[in-house]
């Protein structure tokens, strides 16, 4: 089962020493989360406000692109949506430092994605069986085909009221994979370029993606290896802050409400270890090149 590794910190802009920076490293490619109890993200008043009053209408979060500075999914006033915004710009701000003290070799390839806050609590809430978080998965998004990049996700639990946030965590990549990887069928010929031309994706869908997705929706829609899967479940307390590959750590979110997050992309080859990657472990188990 995936394993935690516990760093004090309670600064984001603590500098790491070159021992720390191996010892992360290592443990998050081999599929570790790592996780910062202390290291809060501090809300203003009028934050701490909005928190509780925040809503996204039909989305279950709301987004913000911190490269082109856009916000999506706000159901609120002007003046709410400003205030948000400054959070969320604040907070991908401090991600990206973080980041980058504990893996500066990543820095030159890193790629900053979206920014979001997730004011809905999850339990209870409606959705489809491929759209349920609180199922176990790995991270594969149809619109959003990433070629065999990484991705990298920071969260933080900055619930007012000091409730956890509860997930629960699976077993390792390779296992998941060998399970369902030889029923899935090979990508028909041509899908992907039809998919892009008429704007469903993106961009244009890899082999690995067809993979992945196939991955992320077989795992969510088998009941029985829901409750069966060798797992566990740990809370991430208000006031904590945690960093994992969710495209390699099965994962299922149970419980919990007001959660900042900040999604990195990474180069399969800017890793330390290429070879723990979704990307290189599904080639080895097919035996051929995906991207």
């Amino acid at each position: 089962m995936t394993e935690i590794v516990t760093l004090p910190q309670v600064n984001w802009d603590q500098p790491r020493s070159a021992a720390e920076q191996q010892e992360a490293i290592a443990a998050i490619e081999s599929g570790k989360v790592l996780l910062f109890p202390q290291l809060d993200f501090p809300l203003a008043v009028a934050e701490s406000r909005i928190c509780s009053s925040a809503s996204t209408g039909d989305a279950k979060n709301i987004s913000f692109d911190p490269v082109r500075r856009v916000l999506r999914g706000g159901n609120t006033s002007a003046a709410e949506l400003n205030l948000l915004e400054s959070m969320m710009t604040r907070f991908a701000a401090l991600s990206a430092t973080l980041v980058g003290h504990l893996f500066p070799r990543y820095v030159p390839s890193l790629q900053q994605a979206r920014t979001s806050f997730r004011p809905v609590e999850i339990a209870g809430r409606p959705s489809s069986w491929r759209k349920d978080d609180t199922r176990l998965h790995v991270d594969s998004f149809p619109s959003s085909p990433t070629q065999g990049r990484r991705i990298l996700r920071l969260f933080s639990n900055v619930n007012p009221a000091g409730r956890g946030r509860m997930w629960r965590l699976g077993e390792p990549f390779e296992e998941v994979a060998r399970r369902y990887v030889p029923s899935i069928p090979k990508p028909v010929r041509g899908v992907s370029r039809t998919l892009e031309a008429l704007g469903i994706t993106k961009t244009r869908r890899s082999e690995y993606d067809h993979y992945m997705l196939s991955l992320h929706d077989r795992m969510k829609a088998d009941l029985p290896y829901q409750s069966a899967a060798k797992q566990q479940r740990h809370e991430f307390p208000a006031g904590s802050t945690w960093l994992v590959y969710t495209d390699q750590v099965s994962h299922a979110a149970m419980s919990g409400q007001y959660l900042l997050e900040q999604t990195f992309h990474l180069p399969v080859d800017a890793m330390l270890d290429p070879s723990q990657s979704p990307l290189r472990i599904l080639e080895r188990l097919l035996g051929r090149r995906l991207t």
